[in-house]
């Protein structure tokens, strides 16, 4: 499994070097909105601010996917992921994609 300190949007990792590339890792998520939640976030929409219901189910759906690509990765044989990165593709209405990708390494502590 990666640690989840040892996944980062960089290109390198400081304090480590890369040994072993194991190639692009993703984790993706398709998720739609439910009635109900639509229904209570247009409620929310009446009174402005931030739209809890909707912040949630972003939240909880990128860390679904991220959880996905670091499994990718330690399956893999990896112990960190550079360059990750999130995209979200809107299928259809209410269905969206999210993508959590990056590079599976292997990191060691670099020499001194």
């Amino acid at each position: 499994m990666v640690p989840h300190e040892f996944v980062t949007t960089a290109y390198d990792l400081p304090g480590y070097r890369v040994t072993r590339n194991f190639g692009i890792v993703r984790g993706i998520v398709v998720r739609s909105r439910s009635i109900l939640g639509t229904l209570g976030a247009g409620l929310q929409t009446m009174v402005g601010g931030n739209i809890s219901i909707f912040s949630n189910l972003c939240e909880q759906t990128r860390s679904d996917a991220f959880e996905l690509m670091i499994q990718h990765a330690g399956q893999l044989g990896a112990n960190a992921v550079i360059g990750m990165q999130y995209d979200a593709t809107e299928i259809m209405q209410g269905v969206t994609e999210v993508l959590a990708y990056g590079t599976a390494v292997e990191v060691v502590p670099a020499s001194k």
